[in-house]
């Protein structure tokens, strides 16, 4: 489906009646990396309408020139979620990037989140501010490794800490997919000149005393998982995970762990919304 905003058309889909849950991705890949790894928990639950929606520039939504920063990123997002759910209590789900997005939404629509999950969260913009650990593989394949296609097999290598079928699979039908389709050149002018917000997103948050879940990777040399305890203050509610065996692909590495600590996140949330 088509929102149809004042300067741009998002591409969206929508699963499930119930209380609304956002699911905001990361920088590059479009809307199928939440799908993969959050539709699999609403097979066993009710309750819930999950909105699933491309940034500009990634998946079908296309970028704009008048895009120029997070700040217009952010924009696109109130107006989006103004538009699809517009005067509602929701919760969302985010992932990397999405995370960085995330917290400005707190910040302009506070008294209507009811609750919160950080997927290997994006704290700093800056990468030059990011605490990261060296990128390590634990587990591989190495048959696996020498089938694919040397471009393939690079960008597999550069994230995966568990390089197996499995994770190759989900990988490319939920990560790589949408990187190959993202407008590359649009995306690069906002990386270059004004990726990070005008403004200090954790400063203007106040505590943020909802059902919260911070997941991250113990391998994680995208952003990795120290910064995040940084703003844990902020979020008196909020579970603190960090799993080893894991990196910027940690809802895929570790699936199981993944599905029970969501779950365990909305049994908290429903004491608050029911």
């Amino acid at each position: 489906m088509k929102c149809k905003l004042e300067k741009i058309e998002v591409y969206y889909e929508i699963y499930g009646e119930g209380f609304p849950l956002l699911m905001i991705h990361g920088f590059e890949v479009d809307h199928r990396v939440m799908k993969g790894c959050m539709e699999p928990i609403f097979e066993h639950r009710i309750g819930y309408q999950r909105i699933y929606f491309d940034l500009p520039g990634m998946g079908e939504t296309p970028g704009k020139s008048w895009i120029r920063s997070s700040d217009d990123m952010l924009k696109v997002v109130l107006d989006f979620i103004d538009e699809v759910i517009p005067n509602q209590e929701f919760i969302i789900a985010s992932e990397s990037y999405g995370c960085y997005l995330a917290r400005g939404v707190i910040q302009k629509k506070f008294n209507f989140i009811k609750g919160i999950i950080f997927i290997c969260p994006v704290i700093f913009a800056e990468t030059n501010r990011r605490e990261l650990p060296e990128h390590i593989t634990l587990i591989k394949d190495p048959q696996l490794l020498e089938s694919l296609k040397p471009s393939d097999r690079r960008e597999f290598k550069n994230l995966a800490v568990i390089q197996n079928q499995i994770i190759w699979e989900r990988f490319r039908d939920e990560f790589y997919s949408g990187v190959k389709n993202s407008d590359g050149e649009f995306l690069n002018r906002i990386w270059e000149r004004m990726y990070p917000f005008s403004f200090d997103v954790d400063a203007h948050i106040p505590k943020f005393d909802k059902p919260t879940l911070f997941l991250m990777g113990r391998q994680d040399s995208i952003v990795g998982y120290r910064d995040a305890w940084k703003v844990i203050e902020k979020y008196p509610r909020a579970s603190f995970c960090i799993l080893d065996q894991s990196g910027h692909l940690l809802q895929i590495e570790k699936e199981k762990i993944f599905n029970s600590l969501v779950n365990e996140w909305l049994n908290r949330v429903e004491q608050i919304i029911s």
